[in-house]
């Protein structure tokens, strides 16, 4: 089911008491129609039974957090989820069959997901996307055009740095980037991925995309891609240092897929749309 106009976009957000979580209900009162329809969290979770905006340090919204999803969405517009990987594709598969529109902002997906995202994409609009920053999306575009024009003779590094606290590396927006890159090129991004130098190594292959991942402090997030010619470099950068970015973000991308017709969609979708 989905919702346009200035009707009530009735959203639910999964992974509700996580950093993102609490970004998007503190933030979703400035994204009307968007209005809570349900906070989920894991089973066992000490949120469980308390008001979702109130956890968030928001205005009590008279929404109770709860494990149980399946009975919010047959009343739900809309479907926001930063949770865990591990339970993403029951996520997309409930999704799916209650027709809800799905804005997937997981990272650290598993391999083979693009298939159930396929398959959803057959009875929802659905978009997942690594990054929700509308900056760090302009930059995919922008590095995808750089890698299309310039000529194979400039090489190509993507540096990335985090948090201490973050799991997975390189971060879901470096290999985005990576594979923007490999796009422009018109290359396959696995074939000519490189994440690790040590020792001795031979010469840098100029067909190769290399990742560094950096990990300290309390860095939002910081991006970086290089395209080192000879006698001059091409530097493309987005730094964070709020993650109230990426909720605002996802509420306003997911207030545009809620009112499109099944289909994959990307943030360029979006772009290109209120271009």
């Amino acid at each position: 089911m989905t919702a346009g106009g200035s009707s009530p976009v009735r959203t639910v957000i999964i992974g509700a008491a996580g950093r993102m979580g609490g970004q998007l209900l503190r933030c979703m009162p400035e994204f009307p129609p968007l209005v809570l329809q349900g906070a989920v969290v894991e089973a066992g979770h000490p949120a469980l039974g308390k008001d979702a905006a109130a956890l968030a340090g928001a205005e009590p919204a008279g929404v109770v957090v709860t494990a149980a999803l399946l009975p919010l969405l047959a009343s739900a517009n809309l479907v926001i989820d930063f949770s865990n990987p591990a339970v993403a594709a029951e996520h997309v598969t409930a999704c799916a069959q209650a027709q809800v529109p799905l804005l997937m902002g997981t990272t650290g997906l598993p391999d083979g997901f693009d298939a159930h995202l396929k398959d959803a994409s057959r009875h929802i609009p659905i978009m997942a996307v690594a990054n929700t920053s509308l900056g760090v999306n302009l930059l995919l575009q922008l590095v995808r055009q750089a890698a299309r024009q310039l000529p194979p003779g400039y090489d190509i590094e993507i540096v990335e740095t985090h948090h201490r606290g973050k799991r997975d590396a390189p971060s879901g927006t470096a290999l985005a980037l990576g594979r923007a890159a490999a796009e422009g090129r018109g290359v396959d991004f696995e074939q000519r991925a490189v994440y690790d130098r040590h020792g001795i190594t031979n010469p840098r292959d100029p067909q190769t995309i290399a990742l560094v991942s950096m990990r300290g402090g309390d860095v939002v997030g910081e991006h970086e891609v290089r395209f080192l010619g000879n006698g001059e470099r091409l530097l493309l950068s987005h730094s964070a240092t709020d993650r109230v970015v990426f909720a605002r973000g996802a509420l306003t991308a997911g207030r545009w897929l809620a009112a499109k017709t099944p289909g994959r969609y990307e943030m360029s979708d979006f772009f290109d749309d209120n271009s």
